[in-house]
């Protein structure tokens, strides 16, 4: 398990590139908010995080293994009150969280992503307003 990519995982990047090519820029792996959001929209305050089925327990693909069942029920639990915890620390600070599932469209999501951009009021996309 120590194996298994922590960030830069394909959905993530399928998302980013969506993203990108849609005009959106963002950062990724933000350290300075809690959870470190794969990707964080600085203007619209929007952190979004890509979780694996398996990690944070997807009612629709999540499989618990067969070996050490309590264990991995207690583990993934504790998951999911991680997230919790840092959306509420998220949303105290002014941000607003966004969790999308690794086998979501990213094209789907992007779109949705793009949409709260647009109602936030963050203009046309690739555009930053001001002087260059």
């Amino acid at each position: 398990m120590s194996r298994m990519p922590r960030q830069d995982t394909g959905p993530e990047i399928a998302l980013r590139r969506a993203l990108h090519h849609r005009g959106m820029r963002f950062r990724v792996h933000a350290a300075n908010l809690p959870g470190r959001p794969d990707i964080v929209l600085v203007r619209t305050r929007l952190a979004i995080f890509v979780d694996e089925c398996f990690w944070h327990g997807c009612p629709d693909h999540g499989v618990m293994p067969k070996a050490n069942r309590s264990f991995w029920a207690g583990k993934i639990a504790a998951n999911q009150r991680r997230d919790r915890r840092n959306d509420a620390a998220l949303v105290e600070l002014g941000w607003s969280p966004m969790h999308v599932w690794e086998h979501e469209d990213p094209e789907a999501v992007a779109s949705a992503v793009e949409g709260l951009w647009r109602a936030a009021g963050s203009g046309r996309p690739g555009r930053t307003g001001g002087v260059r």
